[in-house]
C-alpha cells in the first residue's frame, strides 16, 4: 500500500512534467529583464482597449522604482498597493521590486479601520491609492498612520486615451475624488510621481532569501496576518506553474477576474508577465458584460476565475455564443466548483479545459493542480505539484498520518511555502511546524487523497461542524444541495445549539435561482428538506434554511462565511 512519502501523484503528471525540478536561484527581477529583452514589443497589458508593451512596462516601472527611492523609500521598506486590477497596480508592483522594496496588496473594499490597521502593521512607509479612497476614506484616518509617508493617488481612467477620460468623466461610470494635501505626508499623482523618477536606476542587490510581498490573508479568528512571501518563495512557484502548464512563450493571452491584490490574482499576473503574456485586466470582475467582450474580442488562451464568476458568464448571453478556439484552459481556484457547474461551464468552452487547481496565500500560492493534458477529476483539485510534498494528518494532534483514502489536515513541504507571519510568532509556529526534521505548512484544510493521488478539499478545518458528536462537512452538503434546482448559490453553517453545549444546528442559506425566486419560501423549504433528508445522513440535514436574495461574497468572489456567522 502506498505512502504519502512514495508521493503516488507522480504517476498521473502530464509526459514531460517531473516529480522535482530545478529551483531558480534567482531574485524575480531577472527574469523580467529577460522577458522584456525577448518581447519589447509584446504587449503586457490590454486596459479597455489601450495597451502597455514589455518595453513601456519596465520603463514606467523603473521610473516609479526611481521616484521611490528619491521620496525616502529604502530596500525592504513597505509599500501598499490599494487599488483595483489597473495598469497602475502593475507598473507599482514591478517598480516596487526593482527598488528593493516590499509590496503590500489591500483591497479597495477595506474600510477605514482595516486601512489603518493593515498599514501600521505592516509600517508601510508609502500607498498607492485611488483619489476615491483619499477623499472618501483615507483622510478621515490619516493622522493615525505615523509611518505612512508617501501617498501615490490615481484614478481609475489616468491610463486611458484622453477621449475616453472625458467619455467616461462625463458618462460618471466610474468613482472620482478630489486630490487634496495631507498633513506631514506627501502627495502627488500617479504621472507626477513617475515624472520624479529616471528611467535608469542603481542596480539593487535582491537576494532569494529577501522579502518580495507581505500579503495578507483573513484568519479563522482575529485580526489578517501579514504572510512574508520572499523572491525566492515566488520564484520557486512560478517555476512550477511554468513547468506544469508549459506556455507558449510570447504567444499567450490571459485574462483573470481575481483581484491582483489578491495573491491568486497577483501570482496570475507575474507568471503571465514571466511567460511573456499579454493581461487583460478586469476592474470589476462582476461585469460580466464587458468580460465577455474582452474575451470575445481578445481570444484569451488562458481563463483564470473563481467558481462563481464562471457560473455568473455562465449566465451572460454573449458568454454562451463566443468561440474559445484558442482556449487552452480556464484555471478556477479559490472555492469549490460545483461538478454540475462545470459540465455546463464546459458545454460552452470545450470538453476538459476546466483546470482545478488548490492554493494558500502562504503557499505562493499553487500547491495542487489538475493536469493541463492528462486526466482530470471534476472535484478534485488535481495531484501536488512538481518539487511539493504533502502528507494528510489526523485532526486532532496534526502529527500522525492518516491512510490513503480517509480524512485528514493537509501538511505541505516546498521551496514556496512562507517566511512567516508578519511579527506574529505564535501563529507562525502554528501554521510552521516541524516534522521528521523539515518544515511543514499546516493549511488548516481537511481534505481526502485518492490512491492516485488526487486531493479532494472535504472543508476548512474552521467551516467543519459538530453536530451530536458528529463531523458534518460543509462542503459536502453544499455540493450534494447544488443538484436540487432551485438552488442558485448556497451555504453551511453551524449555529450553536442551545439545547446541547458543544453541539451545533445545520443552517442553511440559499441564494435561489432565477426561475425560483418568486416561488413561496415555504414550498422552497420544503422541497429542500425532503431532498436532503433523500441524499444526506439524518445529522447532516439542515434544521434550519434561509433564503437571501445574494449570498455576501468576499472581494475575491468566495462565500463570505465569516459575514453569514455574523
Amino acid at each position: 500500500m502506498s505512502s504519502y512519502d512514495q508521493r503516488p501523484w507522480v504517476a498521473a503528471y502530464d509526459s514531460g512534467v517531473f516529480a522535482d525540478i530545478e529551483i531558480p536561484d534567482t531574485s524575480l527581477l531577472e527574469r523580467f529583464k529577460e522577458i522584456v529583452g525577448s518581447y519589447p514589443q509584446k504587449p503586457a497589458t490590454f486596459f479597455y482597449g489601450e495597451k502597455i508593451n514589455y518595453e513601456q512596462l519596465l520603463v514606467l516601472s523603473t521610473k516609479f522604482a526611481s521616484a521611490l527611492q528619491k521620496a525616502g523609500c529604502n530596500q525592504g521598506d513597505v509599500v501598499g498597493i490599494n487599488l483595483p486590477n489597473l495598469p497602475q497596480y502593475l507598473i507599482a508592483q514591478m517598480g516596487i521590486m526593482i527598488a528593493g522594496c516590499v509590496a503590500s496588496g489591500m483591497s479597495p473594499l477595506l474600510t477605514p479601520p482595516e486601512i489603518v490597521y493593515q498599514l501600521n502593521d505592516c509600517r508601510a512607509k508609502a500607498l498607492v491609492t485611488l483619489d476615491a479612497i483619499l477623499e472618501h476614506r483615507l483622510v478621515k484616518v490619516i493622522d493615525t498612520l505615523p509611518d505612512l509617508k508617501i501617498v501615490v493617488v490615481t484614478g481609475i481612467l489616468d491610463f486611458l486615451s484622453w477621449p475616453k477620460r472625458v467619455l467616461g468623466k462625463i458618462l460618471k461610470k466610474v468613482p472620482t475624488g478630489r486630490i487634496q494635501p495631507l498633513a506631514h505626508k506627501t502627495v502627488l499623482d500617479f504621472k507626477s510621481f513617475l515624472s520624479t523618477g529616471s528611467s535608469h536606476i542603481d542596480e539593487i542587490d535582491v537576494k532569494p532569501g529577501d522579502l518580495c510581498l507581505l500579503q495578507y490573508t483573513g484568519g479563522t479568528t482575529g485580526m489578517p496576518k501579514g504572510t512574508m512571501l520572499t523572491h525566492g518563495n515566488l520564484s520557486a512557484n512560478l517555476a512550477q506553474i511554468d513547468h506544469w502548464v508549459k506556455p507558449d512563450y510570447g504567444q499567450e493571452v490571459c485574462l483573470s477576474g481575481f483581484p491582483l491584490f489578491h495573491l491568486a490574482g497577483l501570482a496570475l499576473s507575474l507568471a503571465s508577465v514571466f511567460m511573456g503574456a499579454a493581461q487583460i485586466l478586469i476592474p470589476n470582475p462582476r461585469d460580466t458584460k464587458h468580460i465577455a467582450k474582452e474575451i470575445a474580442k481578445y481570444q484569451p488562451t488562458m481563463l483564470v476565475n473563481v467558481p462563481s464568476l464562471y457560473m455568473m458568464l455562465h449566465e451572460e448571453p454573449l458568454f454562451r455564443r463566443i468561440t474559445f478556439s484558442r482556449l487552452s484552459f480556464a484555471l478556477s481556484g479559490a472555492s469549490p466548483f460545483p461538478e454540475e457547474s462545470i459540465k455546463e461551464i464546459e458545454a460552452i468552452i470545450g470538453h476538459n479545459r476546466v483546470l482545478e487547481v488548490y492554493g494558500m496565500t502562504e503557499a505562493s500560492p499553487i500547491i495542487t493542480m489538475n493536469p493541463r493534458r492528462g486526466k482530470k477529476k471534476p472535484g478534485t483539485v488535481g495531484v501536488p505539484v512538481s518539487s511539493t510534498r504533502v502528507r494528510v494528518v489526523d485532526l486532532e494532534t496534526g502529527t500522525q498520518q492518516v491512510p490513503i483514502g480517509q480524512e485528514g489536515e493537509l501538511i505541505v513541504c516546498g521551496p514556496q511555502v512562507m517566511k512567516g507571519y508578519y511579527n506574529k510568532p505564535e501563529e507562525t509556529d502554528f501554521a510552521l511546524r516541524i516534522h521528521d526534521g523539515e518544515m511543514w505548512l499546516h493549511t488548516g484544510d481537511v481534505v481526502r487523497m485518492d490512491d492516485e493521488g488526487y486531493v479532494t478539499i472535504v472543508d476548512r478545518l474552521k467551516d467543519m461542524l459538530n453536530v451530536g458528536g458528529f463531523k458534518v462537512f460543509s462542503r459536502e452538503v453544499e455540493e450534494k444541495l447544488y443538484s436540487h434546482p432551485a438552488i442558485e448559490f448556497c451555504a453551511i453553517i453551524g449555529i450553536p445549539n442551545l439545547k446541547r453545549p458543544g453541539s451545533e444546528i445545520v443552517k442553511l442559506v440559499v441564494q435561489p435561482s432565477g426561475e425560483y425566486n418568486k416561488t413561496n419560501h415555504d414550498q422552497l423549504r420544503e422541497s429542500i428538506i425532503e431532498f436532503a433528508k433523500d441524499n444526506l445522513a439524518p445529522y447532516k440535514v439542515p434544521k434550519i434554511i434561509e433564503f437571501v436574495q445574494n449570498l455576501p461574497l468576499t472581494p475575491v468572489g468566495k462565500v463570505d462565511k465569516k459575514a453569514l456567522r455574523k
